[in-house]
């Protein structure tokens, strides 16, 4: 095998290789306004996303409602006004790397799970309260500490186990807005792209091989 195509094909078989751990951390960051974080895939403020069921999507500040600090324009909620559970469908997301979102006025009665798909029969991967995010979580409006970024990092086989989210909420209300999603290729796409790569490289390195030949005069 040619050596170029041999280390196209090591690089590829790297990108289809599984880690061997897998795990979903919970970071948090204090909230900010106006919003500094990763630029939204859904920002709910063009109505409901197709892949969201449950819940509501609400804008402004009226009671039972609060608009997560940061947030503008429409936010999904879950609770006993709005709905709950409330889902997210990531399926059509092959390789998750991290989820991120602001959560509005933290409250201990707030539960987020990570489910291994979308359906009412999904099992539940991992579960976060609002007491996970911030202790006391108190529902406070206006503090940032309480209307934080969360980031869910996923690792290992967890990036393509998670399939979806739930959230739910046994009082009002449970609030995010701003999910921004950081996906990665499929493995298959990966090796597409390498194998693209390399042949680009290849037709460089022909062209730089290439003698000019000069025309015999008549």
């Amino acid at each position: 095998m040619p050596k170029l195509a041999t280390t196209v094909a090591a690089l590829a078989a790297l990108a289809l290789a599984t880690p061997a751990t897998a795990a979903v951390s919970l970071s948090v960051t204090s909230g900010t306004n106006p919003y500094s974080g990763p630029a939204p895939t859904y920002d709910f403020d063009s109505g409901r996303p197709a892949n969201v069921t449950g819940g509501s999507i609400v804008s402004g500040t009226a009671a039972p409602h609060a608009q997560p600090y940061g947030s503008t324009g429409g936010y999904f909620s879950v609770g006993p006004d709005d709905g709950s559970p409330g889902t997210i469908d990531l399926t059509s997301f092959a390789v998750l790397n991290s989820i991120s979102f602001i959560w509005g006025s933290v409250d201990s009665y707030n539960t987020l799970q990570l489910l291994d798909g979308a359906g009412p029969g999904a099992t539940v991967l991992y579960s976060f309260t609002g007491n996970d995010v911030f202790n006391p979580a108190n529902g406070d409006q206006s503090n940032p500490s309480t209307n934080p970024l969360v980031t869910l990092l996923l690792t290992g086989g967890d990036q393509t186990a998670v399939r979806a989210l739930r959230l739910s909420s046994t009082q009002n209300a449970f609030e995010i807005d701003n999910v921004a999603i950081n996906a990665v290729p499929e493995p298959s796409t990966w090796a597409l792209m390498l194998l693209g790569f390399g042949a680009v490289g290849f037709s460089m390195r022909r062209g730089r091989n290439a003698t000019p030949r000069l025309s015999a005069l008549a």
